[in-house]
């Protein structure tokens, strides 16, 4: 049986038990508590996983009428397959510019045959909060937590 089929059955089998432990509701009754949104941003990553996976990318943060690079990357555990992710989202908490920087975490699951939706609230140890939305397209199941590393190019 070829991979994207093996995926494609994993992902039938396991959707249920995503679409229960996703932060769904918790996720939109915490974004009303988040506060003013003080930026944004957009990223394009991809993920590779065969158990233990890899995320790598760039995005751009839109902050104080100012725009800056910054690149994704981290790993996951629990995961298989390929997907390419876009997201965009918005920041809460961001004070002072570098406090940006830092590994966000995120409980989150995703099943993904060829195209997916998903959201997450991503925090790092600076107190910054992202909810961001993605669109991923590809072959990938994973249902573990992610810790992503943000890090602004100068």
């Amino acid at each position: 049986m070829r991979m994207a089929s093996r995926i494609a059955a994993v992902a039938a089998l396991a959707v249920p038990f995503l679409m229960t432990s996703l932060p769904g509701p918790v996720t939109a009754r915490a974004a009303d508590d988040l506060g003013t949104p003080v930026g944004h941003i957009r990223l394009v990553a991809k993920s590779a996983d065969v158990g233990v996976g890899w995320t790598w990318g760039s995005g751009k943060l839109t902050f104080g009428h100012h725009t800056y690079n910054f690149t994704v990357k981290g790993g996951s555990i629990a995961a298989v397959g390929y997907s390419k992710i876009e997201g965009t989202g918005t920041v809460y908490n961001l004070k002072n510019l570098h406090d940006f920087d830092g590994t966000y975490v995120a409980g989150n699951g995703e099943a993904t045959v060829g195209n997916g939706v998903g959201g997450s609230l991503l925090h790092n140890g600076n107190g910054v909060t992202i909810k961001i939305e993605t669109i991923s397209k590809g072959a990938r199941l994973a249902a573990a937590a992610q810790g992503l590393e943000l890090t602004l190019t100068h």
